[in-house]
């Protein structure tokens, strides 16, 4: 899962929540400045904290193991007493 965006996205959002509301309530310049950059560092720490559990929680499956499973089915399906029929089968088989 691709969560690199995570932390900005959420952090874009909440400013621009506080915008519209610092904009409606006619905030003073100073305070509307320290108010949106005290909420954009906040909700960017609090992105990294959702990237970090969907991370966690959402593993994508290395290749190593997705490729050794293909290993096995392939085993199993060899091994399972069944002969594909071929054209190089066929031609043994009117040779002989």
């Amino acid at each position: 899962m691709k969560t690199k965006q995570v932390p900005v996205i959420i952090m874009l959002v909440a400013g621009l929540v506080t915008c519209i509301l610092g904009f409606t309530m006619h905030m003073e310049s100073a305070k509307f400045v320290q108010t949106l950059v005290i909420v954009l560092v906040s909700f960017y720490i609090l992105g990294c904290i959702a990237k970090l559990v969907l991370d966690k929680n959402f593993k994508e499956e290395p290749e190593e193991e997705a490729t050794e499973e293909a290993g096995e089915e392939s085993d199993s399906e060899e091994t399972d007493g069944s002969e594909e029929i071929t054209e190089e089968s066929i031609e043994e088989s009117t040779e002989k």
